[in-house]
């Protein structure tokens, strides 16, 4: 991603970053993202993996597919999912560690107050 200062951020550029955050703000797109780590699946693995109905499915990866996180390969009389760019996995994993140490945060701030409490 571009470096974007917020003096000179063009808004369609910022309008498309944020159509790439709202794909991923789907439950179960993040479900079909993270069992598409293991590799290419089709759609009736994809949706053993995930619980998700083959209607539902289909659904979410066709916005996956058209956002560009997914490419599609036919074989035979299936279809191949995979991830189109794994970098999609580092900023999953960015986001997971910053949730994690807020809520460790959050825990010790909470263990702070607990401990204080009792001196009163």
């Amino acid at each position: 991603m571009p470096n974007i200062k917020p003096s000179n951020a063009d808004p369609t550029i910022l309008a498309a970053v944020a159509d790439y955050f709202k794909v991923l703000s789907e439950v179960s797109r993040l479900q079909i993202v993270t069992c598409l780590k293991l590799g290419p699946m089709n759609v009736m693995e994809i949706a053993e993996a995930t619980g998700l109905g083959q209607a539902n499915l289909s659904k979410h990866l066709k916005v996956l597919t058209q956002a560009g996180i997914l490419t599609r390969q036919p074989k035979g009389t299936s279809a191949y999912y995979e991830i189109a760019d794994p970098m999609i996995f580092e900023l999953c994993e960015l986001v997971c560690d910053r949730i994690s140490e807020r809520i460790l945060q959050q825990a010790e701030s909470l263990k702070s107050l607990r401990t204080n409490k009792a001196i009163f």
